[in-house]
C-alpha cells in the first residue's frame, strides 16, 4: 500500500496505487481525486479506479496487468453503469464473474495528503476508509448461482497480461 510518492519512487504500483497517481494527476489538473472501490466475491479481489467526468459523463482511469480492468472513457451516465462496465471482465481464475458492488466516488481530499499522496509508509487507513465505504449491490444474491463462467477462450485471454513474470531458465518465476 504504497502513497504516490511511493509509486513514483519505485516505478510500480498495484491497483489502489494507480488509483491514487491518476487521481492525483486529475486533481494537479483541476480535477477533484475520485476515486471508487469494486468489491466482489471472496474468491477475488477488489479493485480500485479513479473516476473523472466529462460533459457530465463519467469515465475511469484504472491500473491492471491484465487487459480488460483498465480505462473506461466517459460515456457512462451514472456511476452504476461504469461499475456495470467491468462486470463481465471481472472473474475469478476459475472462470467465475465475481463482481458483486461498488461504492459512490470518494473524494481523496477527505484525507490528509499523507494518507495516500507523500507518506513515505504504507497506506493502509487510505485503503481501509475505501473498503468501509457503503457499497451498493450490482447482482442480487439469487442471481449469482446462475451467471456465466467465461469460455475457454475467454479464459485463455483473460491470461493476457503486460508485463509478465519472468523466465528463470525456462520456468516460470515463482
Amino acid at each position: 500500500m504504497h502513497s504516490v510518492r511511493s509509486v513514483l519512487r519505485h516505478r510500480r504500483a498495484h491497483c489502489i496505487e494507480g488509483a491514487f497517481v491518476a487521481a492525483c494527476a486529475l486533481w494537479i489538473h483541476g480535477q477533484p481525486p475520485y476515486v471508487m472501490h469494486l468489491d466482489c466475491d471472496l474468491s477475488d479481489y477488489p479493485h480500485v479506479i479513479a473516476l473523472f467526468r466529462r460533459h457530465g459523463s463519467w469515465g475511469a482511469i484504472s491500473k491492471t496487468n491484465g487487459v480488460a480492468l483498465r480505462y473506461r472513457d466517459p460515456i457512462y451516465r451514472t456511476l452504476r453503469e461504469l461499475a456495470l462496465s467491468y462486470f463481465h471482465e471481472y472473474s475469478d481464475k476459475r472462470g467465475r464473474r465475481t463482481l458483486r458492488s461498488y461504492s459512490g466516488a470518494f473524494d481523496l481530499r477527505r484525507l490528509a495528503l499523507d494518507k495516500w499522496v507523500s507518506s513515505e509508509g504504507d497506506c493502509w487507513e487510505a485503503h481501509d476508509r475505501l473498503a468501509e465505504l457503503h457499497h451498493y449491490p450490482l447482482v442480487h444474491s439469487r442471481i449469482v448461482p446462475h451467471l456465466s463462467r467465461r469460455d475457454p477462450f475467454e479464459q485463455r485471454m483473460a491470461g493476457s497480461v503486460q508485463y509478465p513474470k519472468p523466465k528463470l531458465n525456462g520456468k516460470a518465476a515463482r
